[in-house]
C-alpha cells in the first residue's frame, strides 16, 4: 500500500494519520487504526449521536436532516412493497428509524454508542448494541447512512448484514466519495475523512469491488447533494480564514456541478442487491 495523504482528526484530538492507498480494493484505509475507537466520539462535536444544536454548523446539519429523512424514506419505498422489515445499522439518535416507522415501516436499529442509544430512547426508539444481538431474523432492506466507513472488521460484518438479507431484499449504503471534486480541492482539510472515526474511504470503484466478493451487485447510484454543501462548509471551518461560508458555499455548488459531467459526487447513495 502506497501512502495517499496526511490529514488529522480535526474535530476532536488534533491527532495525525495517514491514508493509504489499496490498489486492490481501489479504498483508501486510515492508518494506525486505534484499538480504543470510543474516546474518539466523545464529544459534544460529534452531532450524529448527540442531536446537538448550538453552533451555525449544528443547525445547518440539522435543517438538512429534516429534508434528507424525507427522502430516504422515499427510497426504500422503492425496494419494499408488502414486506417493510427495515434495519438501519449505525442509526445514530434514531431519526431515520422513527420517520420509517411513521411511513409503516418495522423498523430495527443498531447503535453501538451508548449516548447515542440512550437519545434514541428519549424518542421511543429502541436500539441494539450490535447486529450480533438481532440475528435471529432477516430484512427486506438494509441501511447504512454514512455508517460503512465506521465499521471496524468490515468485511465480517458485510458477510453478517447480506446473511440477514431476505433473498430479493436490497442493501442501502451511503458513503463519502474520495474521488470527488471537493476532496481533491480541500485534500487533508476534507471534513469527509474524519479520522480516525472514517477508518475506510471508498470511490464508486472500491464499493462495487467490495461487495461483488459476495455475490452482491451495485444496481444504481445516487448523488447527496447536500453533502458538498455541508462538507465543504465544514473544510473551511477546518482550514481557517475570512469569508468561509461563502467560500464552501461555492466549492459545493462546484462539486455537484462538476459531478454532473464526472458522476463523482462528494457523497454517493448504492443499491445493492444480490446478483
Amino acid at each position: 500500500m502506497n501512502s495517499y495523504l496526511k490529514t488529522k482528526d480535526h474535530s476532536v484530538t488534533g491527532e495525525e494519520f495517514e491514508l493509504l492507498y489499496h490498489e486492490e480494493s481501489d479504498m483508501l484505509i486510515t492508518r494506525p487504526q486505534p484499538p480504543d475507537l470510543d474516546r474518539y466520539y466523545q464529544s459534544e462535536t460529534y452531532i450524529s449521536h448527540t442531536d446537538s444544536n448550538n453552533t451555525f454548523f449544528d443547525k445547518v446539519y440539522q435543517l438538512v436532516k429534516k429534508v434528507s429523512l424525507f427522502l430516504k424514506v422515499r427510497l426504500i419505498g422503492r425496494y419494499a412493497q408488502e414486506d417493510k422489515s427495515l434495519l438501519d445499522v449505525g442509526a445514530g439518535t434514531g431519526d431515520f428509524l422513527f420517520a420509517a416507522s411513521q411511513k409503516g415501516w418495522a423498523a430495527t436499529g443498531v447503535e453501538p454508542s451508548w449516548r447515542a442509544r440512550g437519545k434514541a430512547s428519549e424518542k421511543e426508539i429502541d436500539l441494539s448494541p450490535d447486529l450480533e444481538s438481532i440475528m435471529n431474523r432477516k430484512y427486506k432492506v438494509i441501511t447504512l447512512w454514512h455508517v460503512l466507513e465506521h465499521l471496524t472488521d468490515l468485511e465480517n460484518q458485510i458477510l453478517k448484514m447480506i446473511s440477514i438479507l431476505e433473498e430479493n431484499g436490497t442493501i442501502v449504503i451511503a458513503v463519502p466519495n474520495y474521488k470527488s471534486y471537493d476532496a481533491k480541492y480541500y485534500k487533508d482539510f476534507w471534513a469527509a475523512y474524519d479520522v480516525p472515526r472514517h477508518l475506510w474511504h471508498f470511490s464508486r470503484e472500491a464499493i462495487r469491488r467490495l461487495f461483488s466478493k459476495y455475490g452482491m451487485e451495485v444496481i444504481d447510484t445516487r448523488p447527496l447533494y447536500f453533502d458538498a454543501f455541508y462538507v465543504s462548509l465544514l473544510s473551511e471551518k477546518y482550514k481557517g480564514g475570512k469569508f468561509g461560508f461563502i467560500k464552501g458555499f461555492v466549492r459545493g455548488l462546484f462539486s455537484n456541478l462538476s459531478a454532473v459531467f464526472t458522476k463523482e459526487y462528494s457523497s454517493l447513495v448504492y443499491i445493492i442487491k444480490k446478483a
